[in-house]
Protein backbone atom coordinates (compact mmCIF):
# COMPACT_ATOMS: atom_id res chain seq x y z
CA UNK A 1 0.00 0.00 0.00
CA UNK A 2 1.23 3.56 -0.51
CA UNK A 3 2.15 5.81 1.95
CA UNK A 4 0.11 9.78 1.58
CA UNK A 5 3.07 11.23 0.24
CA UNK A 6 3.08 8.68 -2.49
CA UNK A 7 -0.41 8.98 -3.55
CA UNK A 8 0.01 12.66 -3.39
CA UNK A 9 2.74 12.58 -5.78
CA UNK A 10 1.62 9.88 -8.18
CA UNK A 11 0.57 11.59 -11.24
CA UNK A 12 2.33 15.33 -10.61
CA UNK A 13 3.85 17.09 -13.69
CA UNK A 14 5.65 20.46 -12.79
CA UNK A 15 6.68 22.61 -15.53
CA UNK A 16 9.13 24.83 -15.38
CA UNK A 17 9.72 27.90 -18.47
CA UNK A 18 11.06 31.28 -18.74
CA UNK A 19 13.65 32.26 -21.45
CA UNK A 20 17.09 31.51 -21.48
CA UNK A 21 19.28 32.84 -18.22
CA UNK A 22 16.37 32.81 -15.85
CA UNK A 23 17.24 29.81 -13.66
CA UNK A 24 14.46 26.93 -15.26
CA UNK A 25 17.38 24.54 -15.81
CA UNK A 26 18.94 24.76 -12.07
CA UNK A 27 15.91 25.54 -10.41
CA UNK A 28 14.07 21.81 -12.14
CA UNK A 29 16.22 19.62 -11.42
CA UNK A 30 16.59 21.16 -7.63
CA UNK A 31 12.60 20.27 -7.25
CA UNK A 32 12.67 16.97 -8.70
CA UNK A 33 15.53 15.78 -6.69
CA UNK A 34 13.22 17.54 -3.58
CA UNK A 35 9.83 15.73 -4.48
CA UNK A 36 11.15 12.39 -5.45
CA UNK A 37 10.07 13.18 -9.49
CA UNK A 38 11.65 12.45 -12.63
CA UNK A 39 13.73 15.28 -14.46
CA UNK A 40 13.41 15.72 -17.96
CA UNK A 41 14.50 18.77 -20.26
CA UNK A 42 13.52 19.53 -23.36
CA UNK A 43 16.96 21.88 -24.45
CA UNK A 44 18.66 18.18 -23.53
CA UNK A 45 16.57 16.50 -25.85
CA UNK A 46 17.20 18.93 -28.82
CA UNK A 47 20.93 18.52 -27.97
CA UNK A 48 20.24 15.09 -28.86
CA UNK A 49 19.00 15.62 -32.13
CA UNK A 50 21.39 17.70 -32.63
CA UNK A 51 24.18 15.48 -32.72
CA UNK A 52 21.97 13.26 -34.74
CA UNK A 53 21.86 15.80 -37.16
CA UNK A 54 26.11 16.74 -37.28
CA UNK A 55 26.49 18.74 -34.68
CA UNK A 56 28.64 18.68 -31.99
CA UNK A 57 27.04 20.28 -28.51
CA UNK A 58 28.61 20.98 -26.07
CA UNK A 59 27.37 20.45 -22.02
CA UNK A 60 27.01 24.33 -21.23
CA UNK A 61 26.09 27.28 -23.25
CA UNK A 62 25.97 25.44 -26.91
CA UNK A 63 22.97 27.15 -27.48
CA UNK A 64 24.52 30.82 -28.09
CA UNK A 65 27.23 29.57 -30.33
CA UNK A 66 27.74 30.15 -33.64
CA UNK A 67 26.86 26.62 -34.38
CA UNK A 68 23.98 26.25 -32.07
CA UNK A 69 22.21 29.23 -33.71
CA UNK A 70 22.74 27.28 -36.66
CA UNK A 71 20.58 24.57 -35.50
CA UNK A 72 18.25 26.90 -34.25
CA UNK A 73 18.13 28.53 -38.02
CA UNK A 74 17.67 24.87 -38.77
CA UNK A 75 14.97 24.72 -36.69
CA UNK A 76 13.00 27.21 -38.29
CA UNK A 77 13.15 25.82 -41.24
CA UNK A 78 12.09 21.75 -39.79
CA UNK A 79 9.73 21.53 -37.53
CA UNK A 80 10.11 18.28 -37.08
CA UNK A 81 13.33 18.50 -34.57
CA UNK A 82 10.99 20.18 -32.14
CA UNK A 83 7.58 18.09 -32.92
CA UNK A 84 9.63 15.28 -32.05
CA UNK A 85 10.40 16.51 -28.42
CA UNK A 86 7.35 17.92 -27.62
CA UNK A 87 5.41 14.51 -28.29
CA UNK A 88 8.19 12.53 -26.28
CA UNK A 89 7.85 15.22 -23.51
CA UNK A 90 3.76 14.95 -23.78
CA UNK A 91 4.45 10.80 -23.20
CA UNK A 92 6.41 11.44 -20.18
CA UNK A 93 4.04 13.96 -18.70
CA UNK A 94 1.11 11.17 -19.08
CA UNK A 95 2.89 9.40 -16.97
CA UNK A 96 3.45 11.71 -14.59
CA UNK A 97 5.53 11.92 -11.28
CA UNK A 98 7.79 14.31 -13.51
CA UNK A 99 9.55 18.21 -13.90
CA UNK A 100 9.08 19.18 -17.04
CA UNK A 101 12.13 21.82 -18.15
CA UNK A 102 10.37 22.73 -21.60
CA UNK A 103 9.75 26.17 -22.99
CA UNK A 104 6.12 24.26 -25.03
CA UNK A 105 4.75 22.40 -22.33
CA UNK A 106 2.72 25.00 -20.30
CA UNK A 107 0.72 25.47 -23.12
CA UNK A 108 0.55 21.83 -24.46
CA UNK A 109 -0.57 20.45 -21.65
CA UNK A 110 -3.66 21.01 -20.28
CA UNK A 111 -2.79 19.73 -16.68
CA UNK A 112 0.26 20.39 -14.32
CA UNK A 113 1.90 22.84 -12.60
CA UNK A 114 3.25 25.62 -14.59
CA UNK A 115 6.15 27.70 -13.16
CA UNK A 116 7.16 31.23 -15.26
CA UNK A 117 10.40 32.31 -14.32
CA UNK A 118 11.14 36.11 -15.11
CA UNK A 119 14.17 37.47 -15.33
CA UNK A 120 14.52 40.85 -17.64
CA UNK A 121 17.06 40.63 -20.37
CA UNK A 122 20.21 42.34 -18.60
CA UNK A 123 20.39 40.06 -15.46
CA UNK A 124 19.55 36.97 -18.12
CA UNK A 125 22.92 38.69 -20.09
CA UNK A 126 24.86 38.43 -17.10
CA UNK A 127 23.83 35.35 -16.22
CA UNK A 128 24.50 33.82 -19.64
CA UNK A 129 27.71 35.80 -20.06
CA UNK A 130 29.03 34.65 -16.31
CA UNK A 131 27.90 30.42 -17.29
CA UNK A 132 29.69 31.10 -21.13
CA UNK A 133 32.55 33.26 -20.39
CA UNK A 134 31.73 35.91 -22.70
CA UNK A 135 31.21 39.48 -22.30
CA UNK A 136 27.63 41.05 -21.14
CA UNK A 137 27.03 43.41 -24.14
CA UNK A 138 27.80 39.87 -26.59
CA UNK A 139 25.53 37.92 -24.46
CA UNK A 140 22.64 40.65 -24.46
CA UNK A 141 23.15 40.82 -28.33
CA UNK A 142 23.09 36.71 -28.88
CA UNK A 143 20.03 36.22 -26.25
CA UNK A 144 17.81 38.72 -27.84
CA UNK A 145 18.61 37.01 -31.55
CA UNK A 146 17.98 33.64 -30.14
CA UNK A 147 14.89 34.87 -28.10
CA UNK A 148 13.27 36.27 -31.48
CA UNK A 149 14.20 33.05 -33.14
CA UNK A 150 12.36 30.50 -30.50
CA UNK A 151 9.26 32.59 -30.12
CA UNK A 152 9.03 32.69 -34.30
CA UNK A 153 9.40 28.64 -33.93
CA UNK A 154 6.67 28.53 -30.99
CA UNK A 155 4.51 30.70 -32.78
CA UNK A 156 4.29 29.05 -36.53
CA UNK A 157 4.39 25.67 -34.57
CA UNK A 158 1.54 26.12 -31.91
CA UNK A 159 0.50 29.79 -32.21
CA UNK A 160 1.66 30.76 -28.27
CA UNK A 161 3.78 33.79 -28.08
CA UNK A 162 6.60 32.81 -25.88
CA UNK A 163 7.75 35.58 -23.48
CA UNK A 164 4.46 37.59 -23.74
CA UNK A 165 1.79 35.02 -22.78
CA UNK A 166 1.75 34.73 -19.22
CA UNK A 167 -1.77 32.65 -19.02
CA UNK A 168 -1.12 28.99 -18.63
CA UNK A 169 0.93 29.47 -15.49
CA UNK A 170 -0.12 29.11 -12.03
CA UNK A 171 3.20 31.05 -10.59
CA UNK A 172 5.01 33.69 -12.03
CA UNK A 173 8.22 34.82 -10.09
CA UNK A 174 10.59 37.50 -10.83
CA UNK A 175 14.03 36.43 -10.44
CA UNK A 176 15.96 39.79 -10.99
CA UNK A 177 17.00 40.43 -6.95
CA UNK A 178 16.89 36.86 -6.08
CA UNK A 179 19.89 34.39 -5.97
CA UNK A 180 19.06 30.68 -6.98
CA UNK A 181 18.74 29.20 -3.49
CA UNK A 182 16.00 31.62 -3.12
CA UNK A 183 14.25 31.25 -6.07
CA UNK A 184 13.97 27.59 -5.12
CA UNK A 185 12.97 28.05 -1.76
CA UNK A 186 10.06 30.89 -3.07
CA UNK A 187 8.63 28.09 -5.92
CA UNK A 188 9.04 25.23 -2.99
CA UNK A 189 7.25 27.53 -1.37
CA UNK A 190 4.31 27.30 -3.69
CA UNK A 191 4.48 23.99 -4.82
CA UNK A 192 4.08 22.94 -1.58
CA UNK A 193 1.06 24.73 -0.91
CA UNK A 194 -1.01 24.22 -4.59
CA UNK A 195 0.60 20.67 -5.45
CA UNK A 196 1.01 18.63 -1.97
CA UNK A 197 -1.08 20.54 0.16
CA UNK A 198 1.10 20.79 2.99
CA UNK A 199 0.32 24.16 4.99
Amino acid sequence: MKNGCEKEKEKVVICVCGMTGCGKSTVAKRLAEKYGLEYFSGGNALKVLALEAGYKPAERGWWETAEGMNFLQQRMEDPKFDRKVDEKLLELAKQGNVVLDSWTMPWLLKEGFKVWLKASPRVRAIRAAGRDGIGVEKALKVLKEKDEMTRVIYEGLYGFDLGNDFSPFNLILDTDELDVDEVFHAVCLVVDRLVFGKF
